[in-house]
């Protein structure tokens, strides 16, 4: 059974940092392009990052130079490194896997920013 699940979510002040874990099993992650999304009560789930399978990112105009998404196929892994956070950036946020032929979502990890 596929599953990927979200680790490093918490609570931190603003300006804090924070890193967010994916950890993959039963699929293989390196055929995958990898993104990381986030929901706010009341709010629909909005993409926030995404690394295709050659490693090319692209970012929300909100998280540009703040936020750095990476992949560790080796590790079946990938990262969401979250610096500067601001009070905005408070979600759960999910890891999700696509490719042409299926698609897959984490749990979700809380994230809390208090200024």
């Amino acid at each position: 059974q596929v599953q990927l699940v979200e680790s490093g979510g918490g609570l931190v002040q603003a300006g804090g940092s924070l890193r967010l874990s994916c950890a993959a099993s039963a699929i293989t992650l390196s055929t995958y392009n990898m993104g990381w999304y986030r929901q706010a009560p009341g709010k629909p789930r909005d993409r926030v990052a995404t690394i295709s399978t050659i490693g090319s990112t692209n970012y929300v105009d909100s998280v540009k130079g703040r936020f750095t998404i990476s992949r560790d196929n080796a590790n079946n892994r990938v990262y969401l490194q979250m610096n500067s956070l601001n009070v905005e950036d408070t979600a759960v946020y999910y890891c999700n896997a696509y490719n042409p032929y299926a698609t897959y979502w984490g749990q979700g990890t809380q994230v809390t920013v208090y200024s």
